[in-house]
């Protein structure tokens, strides 16, 4: 049960994310990359660090600080800055769909570092996803932005960040808590972010946030940022990083109906035979590991 618990939360998570990637394709314009990340994570971060507080949450050991650190300027600093230009290049759903991509970098980052095995199964799998996802993204490509194709290549190299957080998350957890390693990782990513925003000036734009705007990167902050990542730590550390990152396939979904509502975004027949593909794919990978 906590296996599958796990994966109910992952689920939650990733429908959150989703909505997260429209509210940044709906912001990209008014706003840098960096200040989008910021607006998450430093938003995020003040919701978090009170309730690790309150609850009296077992802290990181000693140790473990640099690493836990280290980790959360690579993926909530360094992945989010990819992310949010690879947003602007795209649409939210193309933007997610190669995001869906994440349990395939999962495995093979896992296999990697020695902590799954890869058989010829999850071989197969792996490839009839990325084929998936190439193809639709590839028969859309006209009716995408112009340029596109590098929104999606930024996003699918970006994507090893948090596979390698994904991986090496859950030893750190089990030495502490999911919400104060969340926290300690996302106060170091945002405290960052914050000084890259302080020295290229992307706080600037803030003072031509319309009351709309404003109300989309408080969400992005309470929804895209604590929530969403509370649900994914408290998922790695009840199920294994590939079966969490599975869930990643309703990103997409998500990401394609908010836009749809928000700016217009076309949900294309080419988005949902990539989903299909990606799904099936993961499905062939995975299948092996939970059947033993």
């Amino acid at each position: 049960m906590g296996e599958w618990a796990g994966v109910a939360i992952a689920l939650a998570s990733s429908s959150f994310g989703g909505t997260a990637a429209a509210i940044t394709r709906y912001l990209v314009d008014g706003a840098d990359p960096v200040l989008l990340a910021i607006l998450r994570w430093g938003i995020g971060f003040l919701c978090l660090l009170p309730c690790a507080l309150l609850l009296g949450v077992r802290w990181p050991q000693r140790p473990d600080w640099p690493v836990v650190m280290l980790l959360g300027i690579c993926f909530f600093g360094l992945f989010f800055i990819l992310y949010n230009i690879a947003v602007s290049y795209t649409t939210a759903a193309r933007a997610s769909l190669a995001l869906a991509t994440l349990p395939l970098h999962t495995m093979m980052v896992g296999a990697l570092l020695g902590v799954e095995r890869l058989s010829t199964r999850k071989v197969t799998g792996v490839g009839i996803a990325v084929l998936g996802v190439a193809a639709a993204l590839a028969a859309g490509l006209a009716e995408s932005p112009p340029g596109a194709w590098r929104g999606e290549l930024i996003m699918t190299g970006a994507v090893f960040c948090m596979a390698f957080y994904n991986v090496l998350s859950r030893p750190l957890m089990q030495r502490s808590s999911a919400l104060s390693f969340l926290t300690v990782g996302m106060g170091a990513g945002a405290g960052m972010l914050v000084l890259v925003g302080l020295a290229n000036g992307s706080f600037a734009a803030l003072s031509h946030f319309t009351a709309a705007q404003w109300i989309a990167g408080v969400y992005l902050g309470i929804g895209g940022g604590a929530l969403a990542f509370i649900l994914w730590v408290m998922a790695l550390a009840r199920a294994t990083p590939t079966r969490v990152a599975n869930t990643m396939t309703v990103n997409p979904i998500a990401a394609a109906l908010l836009a749809a509502l928000l700016i217009g975004e076309p949900i294309t027949g080419n988005l949902l035979v990539g989903l299909v593909a990606v799904f099936a794919g993961i499905w062939i990978a995975t299948s092996e590991a939970k059947a033993a």
